[in-house]
């Protein structure tokens, strides 16, 4: 029988070394027929402004890196069924030829399924409204929509294969699979799929890549595939070669999440993760890599750069309620959300350095300062309620994704027929953060976040207006709780012993700001949404963060792009405003304040962001 084993494993190894410009044997990856260290670093196109792109690959490259690892978020490139958005921060095969200008590779993460801590873990959510779909799973409906993106995005970057003279060396089968399942005939189908002619074919190198316990590597493992671990580097490795026997899955190792530190999640309890200032936690990092790198080992970091949750793109995770991530995904990285260099940077680029010898790592990118923005005075220029788009009419209350909305805000507005008082249940459960409004007036706020949601009584006369104000915090990205991700309204909506019916319905996604509303704003007493706008010059065009003192949650729009979201529970307590969205003359800001006070300060751009926590407001018991 060991016999049998060695021979299989040899034959592969002939078989694999022997063919194409990218290869491995048993323990090294070789390009053009050399041996091979990938050094490598997370940093995702979409969570970057495309301008950005040459800057925040250079700079990679200047820390001595090869390689970047990509995942691609089918969201963005298929936000409707059956469309196809490949330009701008969605014009994959741009920043990946980009790449390979400036001397890097790319190891793609297609998923379907990516994590992320992106919205539904990459997931588009027009998923949820397939009849019979289950996600994640040997399930007739997920694999034809997943079969379907596969080839779409084949067609873009299959020409990008190193076997093509592209970049491309390998792409990952699904992503940590063996943190969720075991289900070897659903990656086995996604294998196949990656494999066909009418995707990336036959000869592309694929890889399966989970956390280093036996359940997740052998869960995530698929013959033909190359097993790898991430996480710490010599629990993953030893791991992998104990508990993987198939020979077409051994190979060289390679971490292909090498964690510097953690992601941020908004509450007023949690500070922002970074080593950035930490001498003795970079020097662990710097140890780890070395010790990699001496085992003719490969690595990856996550994240080298992170980026930005632009807009609503942010997801969630869960614990004992929902934990939704930051607009900022900065990921206490090398390159930090603005693309500056920090002493983590400057930290590994020395350890890589000690490896590869100092001339092959080239010369440090010149950084542009940041800029300062005077205080931009911001009026009231209308009510959110008094800027709806038309309603759609229902007897009952149906979820965001059955009215073709992914993200944003969904209103849902009930008209009294009779006096009746009560609590107040929205569905099944919040999804996620519901403000309710009597005639207009805020009456309280009902909240996945917080463990017990609180509970909110109201009392309506006839004719009285009550409106439910539903806020997608990010679909769960990760964990058993991604199968079923509907946001709004799901179920009914009952006031004490009373089922409501009658519902005017507006999709709220604001991608854009709404169009203000023509008459005065009168902000006397005002608690429901009021947007407030701006304008401003900038002497020089440059990168900023926007600090807004004194507001407690909402949106921020400049020059119409959204920016994402400002909670004043922090940890994050600015927006990056890169300056490729800036001009010199008439900037226009738009904010909605989603929870106004009066106690709104000016907006000011600052050159070095604040990080911090504040009391949660609407925080259970207030």
């Amino acid at each position: 029988m060991f016999f049998q084993k060695a021979l299989v494993a040899f034959c592969l190894f002939l078989t694999v070394s022997a063919v194409g410009p990218f290869t491995y044997n048993h323990s090294t990856f070789l390009l053009h027929g050399k041996p091979f260290q990938i050094i490598g670093g997370q940093m995702d196109p979409q969570r970057i402004p495309h301008p950005l792109w040459p800057d925040r690959l250079a700079k990679a490259r200047a820390m001595g890196l090869n390689t970047i690892f990509s995942y691609v978020y089918w969201d963005q490139l298929e936000p409707i069924k059956g469309s196809w958005e490949s330009t701008g921060n969605n014009d994959i095969a741009k920043y990946f030829k980009i790449a390979q200008e400036q001397g890097l590779n790319i190891v793609l993460r297609p998923g379907p399924y990516v994590c992320g801590e992106h919205e539904w873990g990459g997931f588009p959510s027009w998923l949820s409204e397939v009849p019979g779909m289950v996600v994640r799973s040997n399930n007739k409906a997920f694999l034809t929509a997943s079969e379907s993106y596969l080839q779409n995005l084949a067609k873009d970057l299959k020409p990008l294969l190193i076997e093509n003279g592209g970049p491309i060396l390998m792409v990952q089968v699904e992503n940590e699979y063996g943190s969720y399942g075991d289900d070897h005939e659903y990656i086995g189908a996604l294998r196949d799929m990656l494999k066909s002619e009418s995707a990336f074919g036959p000869d592309v190198h694929l890889y399966t890549n989970d956390g280093g316990q036996e359940s997740m590597i052998k869960g995530g493992q698929i013959s033909g595939a190359l097993a790898e671990s991430d996480g710490d580097p010599k629990t993953g490795f030893a791991a992998r070669d104990k508990y993987i026997t198939d020979p077409s899955s051994l190979g060289p190792q390679l971490d292909g999440e090498y964690y510097v530190t953690w992601l941020d999640q908004w509450a007023s309890n949690n500070t922002h993760q970074t080593d950035s200032g930490n001498g003795k936690s970079i020097q662990a990092v710097q140890s780890d890599l070395d010790w990699i790198l001496k085992q003719n080992a490969s690595f990856s970091i996550y994240m080298v750069h992170g980026g930005t949750n632009w807009g609503f793109q942010n997801g969630a995770d869960w614990g004992d309620a929902l934990e939704p991530i930051t607009t900022s995904y900065d990921y206490g990285a090398p390159i930090d959300e603005s693309g500056r260099m920090n002493d983590i940077y400057h930290a590994i680029r020395q350890t890589i350095a000690s490896h590869i010898g100092s001339d092959n790592v080239p010369d440090l990118v010149k950084e542009e300062p940041l800029i300062e923005i005077p205080d931009i005075k911001l009026t009231p220029s209308g009510k959110l309620f008094d800027s709806l788009p038309d309603p759609v009419w229902k007897e009952f209350p149906v979820n965001m994704e059955a009215l073709g909305q992914a993200v944003g805000f969904t209103l849902y507005r009930h008209v009294a027929v009779t006096a009746m008082n009560g609590t107040i249940q929205a569905g099944d459960a919040p999804r996620d953060r519901i403000l309710v409004y009597v005639n207009g007036h805020r009456v309280g706020v009902i909240d996945s976040l917080y463990v017990t949601p609180n509970i909110v009584e109201v009392s309506l006369d006839k004719h009285d207006v009550l409106d439910l104000l539903v806020e997608n915090m990010g679909r769960v990205n990760y964990g058993a709780r991604i199968v079923e991700q509907r946001k709004g309204i799901v179920g009914n909506v009952t006031l004490g012993d009373n089922v409501l019916s009658g519902w005017q319905i507006y999709s709220l996604p604001l991608p854009s700001p709404p169009e203000p509303s023509p008459s005065d704003v009168e902000l006397s007493g005002t608690s429901s949404p009021v947007l407030f706008e701006g304008h401003f010059d900038v002497d020089t065009v440059g990168d900023t963060f926007l600090e807004l003192p004194g507001w407690t949650k909402g949106v921020v729009w400049v020059n119409g792009i959204n920016l994402g979201r400002y909670w004043t529970i922090g940890p994050q307590q600015t927006l990056y405003l890169p300056g490729c969205y800036l001009q010199e003359k008439k900037n226009r800001i738009t904010v909605l304040a989603l929870e106004p006070t009066g106690q709104e300060g000016n907006v000011r751009g600052i050159k070095t962001r604040n990080w911090g926590n504040n009391p949660d407001p609407d925080g259970p018991s207030k």
